[in-house]
């Protein structure tokens, strides 16, 4: 079993279980479930931004000390003053140190776009997102069959929340779908946690026009980002690049400027 067949396995049992915890009647009631979204691609695609979509994650499978003590408030605030597009936020506990509780957090200091990133493999986890002051949720392709996509996907749209499928390669274009707000390419293999942002270029010319997409994982200098623009890409998903420091808003904030001095030489 790879790490995540390992993950999904753990998820469904941890979903079941906060159905019996929470139930939907209650999750109804936050302050955040009729909230309208802000539209995690119009901010993708706003001429002022570079599309950094800032990460806030503890530790991961791979590196299960990434910044175990980092603050949600502090992190997320930083991270959209040093101008990032949107916040993504880990909720998986087991696996990532994350929670909705993180997302909850970040949603009350800032007005962006947030993903909720997790192993989404049921309905329920979409109306749990929407609860906690989501505007996004992530699909990954690679977990879910094609029609689980067009029905998770469809049903985030009924919510008012945007989608992000992710794939790895190529086959995973199979599962786009007119619900479809974002498509992700992640150069991490989920199954072994190799990472080549390469995997992004080569996949860019077989998406369709039109498409607004970004680049996830393994992103780590200006030049990175700089080779993924001329490739097509509107944004990219970094988060250990900028939780490894110990100010992940001046790594975020240093990178964006690397970025436009890049691109002004």
């Amino acid at each position: 079993m790879n790490i995540l067949e390992k993950i999904v396995q753990h998820k469904r049992k941890e979903v079941a279980e906060r159905k019996s915890l929470y139930p939907v009647s209650l999750l109804e009631k936050t302050i955040y479930f009729k909230t309208p979204v802000v539209s995690l691609k119009k901010y993708l695609t706003r001429p002022d931004k570079l599309g950094v979509i800032a990460e806030f994650k503890r530790k991961s499978p791979s590196k299960p000390s990434i910044n175990l003590y980092a603050e949600v408030e502090k992190v997320s605030i930083e991270y959209m003053q040093a101008g990032a597009s949107a916040l993504s936020i880990l909720t998986d506990t087991d696996f990532f140190g994350g929670s909705l509780a993180d997302l909850t957090e970040a949603r009350k200091y800032n007005f962006c776009p947030i993903l909720r990133k997790d192993f989404i493999i049921d309905e329920y986890q979409l109306l749990e997102a929407k609860s906690a002051g989501a505007d996004a949720v992530l699909l990954i392709a690679e977990c879910l069959e094609e029609e689980q996509v067009k029905n998770l996907a469809a049903t985030a749209h009924d919510l008012g929340l945007e989608v992000l499928m992710e794939i790895h390669d190529a086959n995973g274009l199979e599962k786009l779908n007119a619900h479809i707000d974002v498509l992700g390419v992640n150069n991490r293999d989920l199954r072994v946690f190799k990472t080549d942002i390469q995997n992004s270029v080569k996949i860019a010319s077989q998406i369709p026009a039109g498409q607004i997409k970004i680049s996830e994982s393994g992103i780590r200098t200006a030049e990175d980002i700089v080779t993924l623009l001329a490739a097509g890409f509107d944004g990219f998903l970094i988060g250990e690049q900028f939780m490894k420091n110990a100010d992940p808003g001046k790594a975020c904030s240093e990178l964006i400027h690397q970025v436009s001095q890049l691109q002004n030489s």
